[in-house]
């Protein structure tokens, strides 16, 4: 079995022709959904080729992605680190909006990664996850457990689930 890291290691050449426009809807969403803020500090969870942290109108953005040949893709001047959703190498409450788009099926510990990001994240996180995963059931109980005292807002993209996870 290949895992996720082999996997877009061997597309990476290729990932924004696959999926770019795909992504660049659900930020749409998520910047039409009002989250943001100018002085916000972003962090993007499996941020594949990193054109996401160019997009978002943040003060800073930061990315992880567990896929060297993806981080070798991005060519602009913001942040990616080598790391996997499972163990983020931030202090607790470092980023005022954490997102993480289409990669939370492909996490090896689902439960893990959602609490990390979670423990990384303050206020609002941003959420997508792919309708056709054979995990969408477990990934979404996963997720209301780890936000249970958070507000959560569940949009249907044309391919994911998109929530919207703010503080109460």
């Amino acid at each position: 079995m290949v895992s996720s890291e082999e996997y877009y290691d061997a597309i990476a050449e290729g990932y924004d022709a696959l999926h770019k426009e795909e992504q660049l809807r659900k930020i749409q969403f998520i910047l039409d959904e009002g989250i943001l803020r100018e002085t916000d500090k972003l962090l993007d969870v499996g941020c594949g080729t990193g054109f996401s942290l160019d997009i978002f109108p943040v003060s800073e953005s930061v990315g992880v992605e567990p896929s060297q040949k993806l981080i070798e893709q991005y060519n602009g001047r913001k942040t990616i680190l080598k790391s996997l959703a499972e163990s983020l190498p931030f202090p607790d409450n470092s980023f005022d909006v954490v997102v993480s788009l289409t990669a939370i099926q492909n996490f090896d510990d689902v439960c893990k990664g959602l609490e990390e990001i979670r423990r990384v994240g303050k206020k609002r996180f941003a959420l997508t996850i792919l309708k056709s995963s054979p995990k969408i059931r477990f990934i979404e109980e996963t997720l209301r457990d780890v936000f249970k005292d958070f507000e959560i807002k569940k949009v249907e993209e044309a391919k994911d689930f998109i929530f919207f996870i703010t503080s109460v």
